[in-house]
């Protein structure tokens, strides 16, 4: 008689061996992809892959038990926007925990739920009860309990083919692309540990993301942080347009709160999210900028950013008191919530002290490593990377220059973008930089190109594809012909290179890491292997 075969491991890198299984973002992405040199065409269109993303999602969310009546039991704030989403969310996380710890609690706030993209290090991050990234324990157990209900799923189960329909092309057994399955997962985790308060980040737009397939009436409040180009080809090629996909996160009967555009430009913006407004039943509150400069702000905050951190500060502060005040709604049995209150001079004191403390890693990170002094920002479109270059340039003005026998400390470029124009964005930055006053034929020692890796994907002596890296080195050698500029395949090439240059500095060398949260999470990585869990 043969004997049983062996269980099937279930350790923390099983689980993550079968998450990178999954079909990568930047794989769905391309379905929305244009081929550059595709003739003209009167054909009709093909259909559009957003229309079927919600429906999708919500047969996914069938299929692992996750029901409109189970998440009704959580209550969303769901913030979308082109930048600042990932601050508004930090920031609300953090005013809300230290509310629920305020003594005494007037409202059952907690625990908190905060789920995030992408992640800097380990997909842990992206799911935080509390502000904590879930543990290793917690997220294999939790992933193979959503797994294993997925692949046990036939067309019988609840949220099979019987319910979900054979147009939607999703076959029993099957599994969603990398970004709904940790949706799935984050979802299946909030429930299991009876979390209340949710802080729910789009990945990208809103209309059409995996995040807004949950239940209008579990939403709170929204936020719809800074507008500004991005995905061109999910999303459109106009801020009107992706106003549009955007304002996907509002809800009948609750608010969402925006920054108020009264300039001329920002018009159809404006149109745009108040035309969706109506049409969807919400309540949108337009936070004026004499309002947010009026106000005194979060003196000591340990979140950078200048003026747009403010603006994401007052955001986070209307959207976390709101939230209080439906549930303290709730609670009483009301089904009526009072007048939304968007008034930035009474915000309480203890949100305030929440907002002070709120954290965000790989934005305006300073790690330093002997005498290699290390700024990291993941920054990847054009209005983030000029907060970057204004956050940059003070510090390389007056200690930097190519001319290392001085005992000048030497700058480094370190940039990637893959899914967006990264010449053009890389032209953006250094053009912003020499704006403020940064002479780059005298202070940028060498700009690195690299790709996002650690190592060599390809294998020793493989090739892969640097178009990108070619392309952005090129552009550096137009701009800045006496800057060194260097294509790296992976992050690996890329330390050696900085060390390179690094070891003809006598009094240091500063590098800056921008252009993309994966490149900068990678950077992290390398240089902390010990946070890599």
């Amino acid at each position: 008689m043969s004997s049983p075969s062996p269980a099937p491991s279930r350790s923390y890198t099983d689980a993550i061996n079968l998450l990178n299984t999954l079909i990568p973002n930047l794989k769905v992405h391309a379905l929305f992809n244009k081929p550059k040199d595709a003739a003209p065409t009167t054909a009709a269109p093909a259909t559009d892959p957003n229309l079927l993303a919600i429906p999708e999602m919500r047969a996914w969310l069938l299929r692992a038990n996750l029901t409109p009546e189970r998440l009704s039991s959580l209550s969303f704030i769901h913030i979308a926007g082109t930048k600042g989403k990932g601050s508004v969310t930090a920031l609300t996380t953090s005013a809300l925990l230290n509310r629920s710890s305020s003594s005494p609690p007037t409202t059952q706030i907690g625990p908190i739920g905060t789920y995030t993209s992408p992640h800097l290090l380990s997909p842990r991050e992206r799911i935080a009860i509390s502000n904590t990234p879930i543990s290793q324990t917690l997220f294999t157990t939790s992933f193979f309990e959503l797994w294993d209900t997925l692949s046990s799923c036939a067309s019988s189960a609840p949220g099979g083919s019987a319910s979900d329909g054979p147009d939607l092309g999703i076959e029993p057994g099957s599994k969603p692309f990398y970004f709904r399955f940790l949706t799935l997962l984050a979802l299946h985790i909030f429930l299991k540990l009876r979390v209340r308060t949710v802080v729910l980040e789009c990945g990208i737009g809103g209309e059409y993301d995996a995040t807004n397939a949950i239940p209008a009436e579990a939403v709170t409040t929204s936020v719809i942080t800074q507008l500004g180009i991005d995905h061109v080809a999910m999303l459109g090629s106009t801020a009107s347009q992706i106003a549009w996909h955007k304002a996907g996160v509002m809800k009948p009967g609750v608010a969402t709160f925006t920054r108020k555009l009264s300039d001329e430009v920002h018009q159809g913006v404006m149109s745009t999210l108040r035309s969706r407004a109506q049409e969807i039943g919400a309540e949108l509150i337009e936070v004026e900028d004499e309002d947010v400069v009026a106000w005194s702000g979060v003196p000591g905050a340990k979140l950078p950013g200048g003026d747009l951190q403010k603006r994401n500060q007052a955001l986070a502060a209307l959207a976390a008191r709101r939230h209080v005040q439906v549930l303290q709604a709730r609670e009483a049995g009301s089904k009526t919530v009072g007048e939304v209150d968007a008034s930035l001079a009474d915000v309480p004191e203890v949100i305030i002290a929440g907002l002070r403390e709120a954290t965000l890693r790989g934005r305006h990170e300073v790690l330093r490593q002997g005498s290699v002094s290390w700024y990291l920002d993941g920054a990847h479109n054009a209005d983030s990377l000029a907060e970057v270059a204004r956050w940059i340039s003070p510090i390389i003005t007056t200690t930097t220059s190519l001319d290392t026998a001085n005992n000048n400390e030497s700058f480094i470029l370190v940039f990637n973008q893959q899914e967006r124009d990264a010449p053009a964005l890389l032209i953006n930055l250094l053009r912003q930089m020499k704006a403020l006053g940064v002479d780059l034929e005298t202070r940028l020692a060498a700009a690195v190109f690299t790709r996002n890796d650690k190592t060599n994907i390809a294998g020793e002596g493989g090739d892969v594809d640097l178009i990108v890296q070619e392309a952005c080195a090129a552009a550096c050698r137009e701009m800045c012909p006496a800057t060194k500029a260097v294509v790296c395949k992976d992050l690996t090439e890329m330390k050696s290179s900085v060390d390179g240059v690094a070891r003809l500095s006598s009094s240091g060398t500063k590098v800056l890491v921008t252009g993309s949260m994966y490149l900068v999470g990678n950077v992290i990585g390398l240089l902390e292997p010990e946070g890599v869990l």
